[in-house]
């Protein structure tokens, strides 16, 4: 194939790409918008109490009014999301560090798992919550017990899918590398974790997911502010809007570390375009 035609492909194929994402983005929209007429539908017609529920134009205005306005709960709605992502990020940081690392190893070397997977089996059906308990009599009830019952909640995941991720690596790299006089751990690092890449971002995601779940309950932990602390502020005041505007911020903050995750996986494992 001439470079000409190596090039026509290449523009082809990167027009495909650019249909796919735009197609993707307006089903996207659509989608959304889809959401939001069933929400105002159901409150319209009734189908809910509006005890229970409040249509997306008042959760608009109480975020809107939260901007600059600390009443009912005490704190305006920027310092809320600055809490919980200072409680999120740092549990989950913490959750990326350890949990991939040990997956990693666990799937390589097999005394690795012997020693720690017993461990792990055992601690892996405990759910975060019930951690709380044990958390306030150690930690008390300041950053570090909420951060803990996040990593808790988000380490699971980071060490199953790098521990699928690298036991999943081709067995023929694998003896390409050790045919070519490499040592155990060099094709650790220059095989095994490259390939187990894809299955390690799979678990981030997931790991995020859970920690932005866990998060109200890490600020019932006697928090002051944050978004989980607002929707159970929401609820003692009988405030649905404000509940439910605690809700959508964490869901709008979870769209968006998204977009960053698919920003970073891409250019990670940018490899996987050249194949």
């Amino acid at each position: 194939m001439t470079k000409e035609e190596l090039a026509v492909k290449k523009q082809a194929e990167m027009a495909l790409l650019k249909k796919h994402k735009r197609n993707a983005f307006f089903l996207g929209v659509l989608g959304m918008a889809i959401f939001f007429a069933i929400w105002e539908m159901v409150y319209r017609f009734g189908i809910i109490s509006s005890k229970l529920i409040v249509p997306p134009e008042e959760v608009a205005r109480i975020l809107i009014i939260k901007i600059t306005d600390k009443k009912p709960e005490g704190d305006i709605l920027i310092n809320h999301i600055l809490a919980s992502l200072s409680v999120a990020l740092s549990g989950y940081a913490i959750a990326v560090l350890i949990g991939i690392p040990l997956g990693l190893l666990m799937g390589w070397y097999k005394p690795v798992d012997r020693i720690v997977g017993p461990v792990f089996e055992i601690l892996r059906p405990i759910p975060p919550i019930a951690w709380i308990p044990f958390t306030i009599i150690f930690l008390g009830i300041g950053l570090r017990a909420k951060a803990i019952i996040i990593f808790l909640s988000a380490f699971i995941p980071c060490v199953i899918n790098a521990y699928t991720g690298i036991k999943l690596t081709n067995q023929v790299y694998i003896n390409v590398s050790k045919t070519c006089g490499a040592a155990s751990w060099e094709t650790f690092l220059r095989v095994g974790v490259p390939s187990s890449m894809p299955m390690i971002f799979a678990g981030m995601r997931i790991s995020l997911g859970n920690a932005w779940s866990a998060l109200v309950a890490a600020e019932m932990l006697a928090a002051n502010r944050g978004l989980g602390y607002m929707i159970l502020m929401g609820r003692t005041y009988g405030r649905v809007d404000l509940i439910m505007g605690g809700m959508i911020m964490i869901g709008l903050l979870g769209i968006l570390f998204n977009l960053l995750f698919d920003k970073l996986e891409n250019f990670v494992l940018r490899w996987r375009m050249t194949k």
